[in-house]
């Protein structure tokens, strides 16, 4: 089986049920108030208004529906019917595609213009396939215009080093930009539990 083939994570490492419990989680987190939105005011100052943004691996559609309550055109990309399924329902407005990371081509769904930026967030890169790290942002650089920001976030304690991020940034040819242990620019230091990593297309 070539890396192309293997499932990522996320739809193997769950029990049944589990993508339902994952949009009911969001829905009552969302019916509570609570601020869902820190990617999103993250990723709104890098780029210009009315930008066109690239949500890769958009789970149920609370990033990408951020941002697009901020003016900008946004394309949100899952390979889980059920995430998808509920973006739709819950977030109208932005398009939503079901489609893996590692193989996506966008122009074969309609949406052909390059992108602004991208963001993962969610622990996206904890999710994917062993070994498919490089391929994956390799797939999202290419849909992406030059000198683009992609912003990626995902806990150090979900089996994927930061060295291992760190060599896939290099295999995919991606600049390394600014780096923070959270959503909103708390400094890096080697004790953080989670990463943020601003790169940027050459």
């Amino acid at each position: 089986m070539d890396q192309e083939q293997i499932p990522p994570r996320w739809l193997t490492d769950h029990e049944p049920g589990h993508s339902q419990w994952y949009v009911r989680r969001f829905r009552t987190l969302a019916a509570q108030g609570v601020d869902l939105e820190g990617e999103a005011r993250f990723l709104d100052v890098l780029v210009p208004r009315n930008a066109r943004i690239l949500d890769a691996g958009c789970g149920p559609g609370r990033v990408g529906a951020a941002l697009f309550a901020r003016g900008h055109r946004v394309v949100g990309v899952d390979i889980d019917p059920v995430l998808i399924a509920a973006a739709r329902e819950d977030h109208p407005g932005p398009v939503w595609i079901e489609a893996d990371l590692a193989t996506m081509d966008l122009k074969t769904h309609g949406e052909a213009e390059l992108f602004d930026a991208a963001i993962l967030a969610g622990n996206v890169m904890t999710f994917l396939a062993p070994g498919t790290g490089a391929q994956v942002l390799q797939r999202v650089a290419q849909h992406l215009k030059p000198k683009s920001p992609i912003a990626v976030g995902f806990g150090l304690d979900r089996g994927y080093p930061l060295t291992s991020f760190d060599h896939d940034l290099l295999e995919a040819g991606l600049l390394l930009e600014h780096r923070f242990a959270t959503w909103d620019l708390q400094p890096w230091s080697e004790s953080a539990e989670f990463v943020v990593t601003i790169v940027r297309t050459p």
